[in-house]
């Protein structure tokens, strides 16, 4: 079962959330037909955006948008409280050639020029916006920069996605390590030895590694407060897809109307299409 778990270590001087989403991903890349590359690059934004949803509380949603100048182009991943997640990237036949780690090159892939957003609906009149230059387009180090710059939270951001030779997901998974006010600068030092010596996440998960047994290699005090499973979740409905194309005028619809004798409408973050006859575009119309 995919899930996330979260919890403190050092007498709640230090938060921590972990996610293993190898369903997830897999569902991502079959809908999205994304080419191995691309897969792990928008897998690695879709594990950071379920952990940041699972920061979060209530009916609270973020939205993440990472615009690179790499091939894929825009990366787009919707997440929320209730470890539901949406994701598409903009160009999804991307695959380049390893990287000189012998590792997915999804920093060619993405670019290392652009800008990361991060968009946090909390429910007040104004939603909170955070952005921070793309520094390195691995994903993980640009997580870790946003936490750092624009929530003014240290933290380690690890993210990762393996690919079997048939291109479906083996592993997908990810770690944030907060370091809160209170912590002593030994203890930091010693969080920052341990990330230092752990090996990367979806070989820990491969190999049968618990969450929680990830997590207490980096920081052993780790108790969970929380599990939740996650899933992919599109919010997509015929509704809204209805309340769109009314948003088109009247004029527009019956234009559609006449030259097609129709309409299809498909979602980007799940493909799924929602089609419109003649007869109900005229209905829309009318409305």
């Amino acid at each position: 079962m995919d899930k996330m778990i979260r919890g403190t270590a050092e007498d709640g001087t230090v938060r921590a959330i972990a996610v293993q989403c190898t369903g997830v991903i897999e569902e991502l890349r079959r809908r999205q037909d994304t080419w191995p590359t691309a897969t792990a690059a928008m897998g690695r934004a879709a594990a950071a955006g379920l952990m940041i949803g699972g920061l979060m509380k209530g009916e609270e949603n973020v939205t993440i948008r990472i615009q690179g100048d790499g091939p894929i182009g825009q990366i787009v991943v919707d997440a929320n409280a209730h470890g539901e997640v949406r994701a598409y990237v903009d160009h999804p036949h991307v695959d380049l050639d390893p990287n000189a780690l012998g590792k997915f090159d999804v920093a060619g892939a993405v670019g290392t020029q652009g800008y990361l957003y991060v968009i946090k609906d909390l429910r007040m009149r104004e939603p909170y916006r955070g952005s921070v230059p793309i520094v390195s387009g691995e994903l993980g180090e640009d997580f870790t920069y946003y936490f750092a710059k624009s929530e003014q939270t240290p933290s380690a951001v690890a993210l990762g996605v393996l690919i079997n030779p048939d291109e479906t997901i083996r592993a997908a998974g990810g770690f944030i390590i907060q370091l809160l006010p209170g912590l002593s600068d030994e203890r930091i030092a010693e969080i920052e030895k341990h990330l230092s010596q752990v090996r990367p996440i979806t070989e820990l998960l491969d190999r049968g590694e618990s969450l929680e047994q990830i997590v207490k290699q980096i920081v052993p005090t780790f108790q969970v407060l929380g599990e939740q499973e996650v899933r992919f979740q599109c919010r997509c409905s015929r509704e809204r897809v209805e309340g769109m194309l009314r948003s088109l005028g009247k004029e527009e619809l019956e234009s559609m109307r006449r030259e097609d004798d129709g309409a299809e409408v498909i979602c980007h973050f799940c493909n799924e299409p929602h089609r419109f006859t003649g007869d109900e575009l005229a209905e829309l119309a009318k409305s």
